[in-house]
């Protein structure tokens, strides 16, 4: 059961999400967890699993599309405007100060220093939200086929350096799921009618 919150709350909370997000959105998804589904209670994890899958497979950036879809689920579509926005302000401002003094900013040793251990922390975080997901997750025959099979694949893709879209894994996993879950309901139907 989702908490109520005030628009202007759910403005700072992506404020502050955005701001201290490195790495783009999939480092994101991790402190979107810790917020709204751990600390603030402000949504299940259902929902927040839900908002992954709808934000992954959805056009744009996935940060844009989590800030959308949850202020859209607390606030209508005020709450996903001002989720978006709120989202978005720091890196925008961050990004426009960095342009202008880019050269010389990419020159100095501590940031470079910096952002190697921003790119540590980044794969941290996206590891450490797709082993909570997985823990949460529903288990069933297809979701941990479905999870071997691409982490096998995403190895194999990568140790052979071969170029594959992600779009082709999200529509495969999409079909497997239609066509498991359409089985498993037909069967399900069927046995129901030979009880009675």
């Amino acid at each position: 059961m989702e908490k109520k919150t005030s628009l202007l709350s759910l403005f700072l909370t992506f404020l502050k999400i955005g701001l201290f997000t490195f790495g783009g959105g999939y480092a994101m998804i991790a402190l979107i967890e810790k917020e709204f589904v751990e600390k603030k209670k402000w949504i299940e994890h259902n929902d927040f699993m839900d908002m992954v899958v709808l934000a992954e497979s959805t056009p744009g950036p996935i940060a844009i599309n989590s800030a959308t879809y949850l202020g859209h689920k607390l606030h209508g579509v005020w709450g996903s405007i001002i989720a978006t926005i709120a989202v978005c302000i720091p890196s925008f401002i961050i990004i426009y100060l960095i342009s202008l003094f880019f050269n010389a900013f990419m020159e100095l040793t501590l940031v470079a220093y910096a952002f190697k251990g921003i790119q540590i922390c980044v794969v941290y975080l996206i590891l450490s939200v797709g082993i909570k997901m997985f823990i949460k997750m529903e288990k069933n025959v297809i979701s941990i086929l479905l999870v071997i099979a691409s982490l096998v694949t995403f190895t194999l893709l990568s140790l052979f350096a071969v170029d594959f879209s992600t779009i082709l894994f999200i529509l495969a996993g999409a079909v497997a799921g239609i066509i498991f879950y359409s089985i498993r309901h037909a069967i399900s139907k069927r046995k129901s009618k030979e009880e009675k």
